[in-house]
């Protein structure tokens, strides 16, 4: 059971703000209390009906081994989304949402099995081999894929919800959610369309004590969620369950190596592991400098 909402709480963060009324979706009018100085004043009672609801049914995904994304990408709300989201430990993007995350999933898990692949070769000493500048390429491109993707590296599968802080600027991870049927919940404000998200929580998404609030609570509802789990005996049944079942169609010679290799023992995530290794395998010293002798050769 989510913690009560106390009504005064949220009127102190400013929860109750919304936009100008000339900016305002009429869809929103539902959660509208009245207009002051040309304002749209949000009903902080409905809003924390709307967050004890959301926060239930967030507790409740937690419980069962699902991931919930946080997506926030304004920059009053990268910090306190991205501190929240670990602190409940579950994945978050905060950077610029990477087209297809949902909906091409695959090629994303690509891009984060390359951050493992060139840990690995600076584990094994094969980064070592590398010339001076083969070896700044590849921290680049490590670096790279740190900051857009590092937050999801622990994602093997689809996430069992989203929670998203203004939905008219992340417009594509809703878009993305919707067409998979992954449950949207999410701060709307007043100028955004309530009728896109399964769990509207009514809400300053501007104001980062607004911001903060909101996400907090959702936080803690999490948190209190795998509380549960935990209590229960259940941690990591399901998610392993889910994912030892494709193992067992994977040959048994290739098992211990793929299991060292990714997370996921699916044969598909295998083999993308493995087209991932061949992305960033890149030439010896030796083979660099031998090529290099051969185009002179031939010039």
């Amino acid at each position: 059971m989510a913690n009560k909402v106390e009504v005064k709480e949220l009127l102190d963060a400013g929860v109750h703000f919304g936009h100008l009324t000339r900016r305002w979706n009429p869809n929103m009018a539902p959660y509208i209390y009245m207009e002051r100085n040309g304002i749209h004043i949000i009903n902080l009672y409905k809003s924390a009906a709307k967050m004890q609801e959301a926060g239930e049914a967030l507790s409740k995904i937690a419980a069962s081994g699902r991931k919930i994304l946080f997506v926030a990408t304004k920059k009053q709300a990268k910090e306190i989304v991205a501190e929240q989201a670990e602190k409940a430990n579950m994945p978050y993007i905060t950077e610029r949402w990477p087209g297809g995350m949902l909906t091409n999933f695959v090629t994303i898990r690509k891009a984060v099995k390359k951050m493992a692949s060139i840990d690995r070769m600076k584990k094994d000493g094969t980064f070592n081999t590398l010339s001076k500048k083969e070896r700044l390429q590849v921290d680049r491109l490590r670096a790279k894929l740190d900051k857009n993707l590092g937050s999801i590296a622990d994602m093997s599968r689809l996430p069992g919800a989203l929670f998203v802080v203004d939905i008219t600027r992340e417009h594509i991870a809703v878009k993305e959610a919707q067409k998979l049927n992954i449950p949207i919940f999410a701060m709307v404000d007043t100028n955004s369309d309530p009728r896109d998200v399964d769990y509207v929580i009514p809400a300053n998404d501007d104001a980062s004590k607004s911001i903060s609030k909101v996400v907090s609570y959702v936080a803690d509802s999490i948190v209190e969620g795998l509380s549960e789990r935990k209590a229960s005996g259940k941690e990591g049944k399901e998610e392993d369950a889910s994912e030892d079942k494709p193992a067992k169609k994977a040959p048994k010679a290739r098992k211990p190596r793929l299991e060292a290799e990714a997370v996921s023992k699916d044969p598909q995530d295998q083999k993308d592991m493995k087209e991932a290794q061949e992305d960033v395998k890149l030439k010896s010293k030796k083979e660099t400098l031998a090529d290099a002798k051969s185009n002179d050769e031939e010039e």
